[in-house]
């Protein structure tokens, strides 16, 4: 059997993972450009499943032999090159939608490249992204264990070059002149990630404090956006509440993740521990005790 490229995976179309996700945001026929469609794995659900045109933009040359099976046209395009849509737009034209699924946060500009988007659309079309939330308790965690380390996959993919809390993803797009019309969150509890050893190490009172944010456990944020139009102002992301993940996910994710090896660090050493000079009471683990404490007491 094949090795499969490192973003090829499958995708349950029922399930809350960000591609499905994605791919819900699209209708029927219509004319899409993916963005950054490595091995095709939301590609051949858009044209297979919805009937899609689709027309796909690639720079990985191992990624866009296997993308010329679902589609016609690929352009093997850096996005990093400012002239990347005007390419695209001589070709191609205009589109329903514009798609990128993880992309943004591996581009130097990510400004620059949503503006290329927005130039590629029909009237009234829609551009699809999906962020990797910076802001997820697990990343968290690895700073406050001084180990913010890269991996080969996930939130901390070491390809990625920008970093977005929900905050940021709101001004990215409404930066571009878009207004979001439907957002969503993936969410996923620490033990749900490849983070999970790493989480199960610290004093269940930073526990406590890291997850009092209540995005503290959205893992991606997907939005489909549209061009603002005078008297249209489109969702407040800081506004929405993530719904949190079915007992199946949790159970299945966890399993998931307790199956990698997901603590490939030697140096377990805790950056948590009381402070030899100062004592207990002064530090970090001994300041969130009491922050906790006036909090809980102000409920009462």
């Amino acid at each position: 059997m094949a090795k499969k490229h490192t973003y090829e995976y499958d995708i349950d179309l029922d399930s809350d993972v960000a591609p499905a996700r994605v791919l819900r945001m699209i209708k029927l026929g219509s004319r899409v450009l993916e963005i950054g469609a490595g091995p095709g794995s939301i590609t051949r659900h858009l044209v297979d499943k919805l009937g899609c045109s689709v027309v796909a933009l690639e720079v990985d040359p191992s990624a866009i032999e296997i993308l010329e099976q679902y589609v016609s046209k690929v352009h093997a395009s850096d996005l990093n090159d400012p002239a990347w849509a005007d390419k695209i737009r001589k070709e191609d034209g205009e589109f329903d939608y514009v798609i990128a699924a993880d992309v943004l946060e591996h581009v130097y500009d990510p400004w620059m490249v949503l503006d290329g988007m927005q130039s590629l659309l029909k009237e009234g079309g829609g551009i699809v992204l999906s962020l990797p939330h910076v802001g997820h308790a697990s990343v968290t965690a690895c700073l406050m264990d001084e180990d913010f380390e890269y991996w080969p996959w996930g939130l901390l993919d070491r390809t990625h070059i920008r970093f977005f809390g929900v905050k940021n993803v709101q001004s990215l797009i409404n930066g571009a002149g878009l207004a979001i019309e439907q957002a969503e969150f993936v969410v996923r509890t620490p033990m749900m990630t490849e983070f999970a050893s790493r989480w199960q190490r610290l004093p269940s009172v930073i526990q406590a404090a890291l997850q009092r944010n209540r995005y503290s456990h959205v893992l991606q944020v997907v939005t489909l956006s549209r061009k603002a139009t005078k008297g249209t102002s489109g969702l407040d992301l800081m506004t929405l509440n993530p719904t949190p993940p079915t007992q199946e996910a949790v159970e299945h994710w966890t399993r998931v993740m307790a199956r990698q090896v997901n603590d490939r660090t030697t140096d377990v050493r805790s950056t948590l521990q009381d402070s030899p000079v100062s004592g207990p009471k002064s530090t970090l683990v001994g300041r969130i005790r009491r922050v906790i404490k006036k909090l809980k007491k102000k409920r009462i």
